[in-house]
C-alpha cells in the first residue's frame, strides 16, 4: 500500500499549526463546566494556536463541543482509546459532525495500556483492524484526519500508511528524530511535550517529577524509553534529573521557546505543549491554566 501522504490533503501538517495545547481539561465530563471548557477554547482560537488537543480518551463528541466554540482552530483526540470507543460510534459520531466543524477534526487514536483495559490484546493487530472498520463505515473517517499515538517501529510505520502520522506521547527530541526518519518526509509527526513554565528550575523540575510518577508504572512508556538508552535506574523517584529533563520543558518562556524549537529541528511537524502545573494548584490534573496559555502564546512560534 502506497503511505497515505502521498496524496493526502486536509491530513497535511499545515492543517495543525506549529504549535498547539494538549490539556485534559479541555474534556468536558460535567455538564457544568461546558460554558467554561467553550469560552477557554475560544481564547486559543484568537491566541493563534494550531490545533486544542484534548486528553484523556475523549469521545467525538466531546471534540463537538470544542468545534462548536471556535471558528479556526483544529480539534483532535489525543487519544482516543481504541478498546473504550468502537470504530462504529467513532465513525457515526464523526458522521454526525456539522460538516464544516468536521473539516477541522483530527481523530488521534491509540492502543493505550493494559491495565486500563480488560480488552487489551495484539495492540498493533487490533489498531489495523480498528482503522478497516473506520475505512469501512457508511461514512469513513478519511485517514488523512487519524493519526496514531505511536511509540514503537511498528505502530510508528502505520501511522505512515494507514493515517496523516503519529501523535507520540511522552517522549524526547531523539524519539521525535527517529519516528521522524521511518515516518519518511511526508507524513505528520506531532508529539505532545510537557511545559512546566517556572523560572525555578530546581522547583519545576520537582513539579514535573511529581507528574511523572503517574507514567512510570506503564510499561507501553518506559518501554519506549529503555529503548532510547534510559535504564530502570532512572525510573527511580520519580525519575532521574536526566529522564525528567529529556521529557519536560523546564524554566521561563525562553527556556521553553529552545525545547520547542528544538524539538521542531528534530523533525516535529508539530508540537501539542501540555502546560504542567504543581499538584496544590491542579490536584486533579483538568485545570485550564489560561495565564500560562497567554504567556507561552507570545513566546512560541505558533505559526511557523
Amino acid at each position: 500500500m502506497a503511505p497515505l501522504h502521498d496524496h493526502c490533503t486536509n491530513g497535511s501538517a499545515e492543517s495543525l499549526g506549529t504549535v498547539g495545547l494538549w490539556s485534559v481539561g479541555l474534556r468536558v465530563d460535567d455538564p457544568a463546566r461546558l460554558g467554561e471548557v467553550q469560552e477557554a477554547a475560544a481564547e486559543l482560537d484568537e491566541l493563534g494556536y494550531g490545533t486544542l488537543w484534548i486528553g484523556g480518551n475523549p469521545s467525538v463528541a466531546q471534540a463537538g463541543y470544542l468545534l462548536d466554540a471556535t471558528e479556526r482552530v483544529t480539534v483532535g483526540t489525543s487519544i482516543l482509546s481504541i478498546w473504550d470507543h468502537t470504530a462504529t460510534e467513532v465513525a457515526a459520531a464523526y458522521a454526525a459532525l456539522e460538516p464544516g466543524r468536521r473539516e477541522r477534526f483530527r481523530l488521534g487514536l491509540g492502543a493505550s495500556h493494559a491495565h486500563k483495559s480488560g480488552a487489551y490484546a495484539r495492540p498493533y493487530s487490533a489498531m489495523k483492524e480498528y482503522l478497516t472498520g473506520l475505512d469501512t463505515a457508511p461514512v469513513p473517517v478519511p485517514a488523512e484526519q487519524r493519526l496514531l499515538a505511536a511509540l514503537g517501529p511498528k505502530m510508528v510505520a502505520l501511522a505512515a500508511e494507514r493515517a496523516a502520522g503519529a501523535i507520540p506521547y511522552l517522549v524526547t527530541a531523539e524519539h521525535t528524530a527517529r519516528a521522524r526518519e521511518r515516518l519518511g518526509e511526508g507524513a505528520i509527526l506531532a508529539p505532545e511535550l510537557k511545559v512546566v513554565l517556572d523560572p525555578d528550575v530546581a522547583r519545576a523540575r520537582e513539579t514535573a517529577r511529581a507528574y511523572l510518577g503517574f507514567y512510570l508504572p506503564m510499561p507501553n512508556y518506559t518501554n519506549n524509553l529503555l529503548r532510547l538508552g534510559f535504564t530502570e535506574e532512572d525510573f527511580a523517584g520519580g525519575g532521574s534529573d536526566r529522564l525528567v529533563d529529556a521529557l519536560f520543558a523546564l524554566g521561563d518562556a525562553e527556556a521553553i521557546r529552545a525545547r520547542v524549537d528544538e524539538f521542531l529541528a528534530s523533525g516535529a511537524d508539530h508540537l501539542a505543549v501540555q502546560v504542567v502545573l504543581d499538584a496544590e494548584r491542579d490536584p486533579r490534573r483538568d485545570a485550564l491554566p489560561r495565564a500560562e496559555w497567554r504567556t507561552l502564546a507570545e513566546a512560541l512560534p505558533l505559526k511557523g
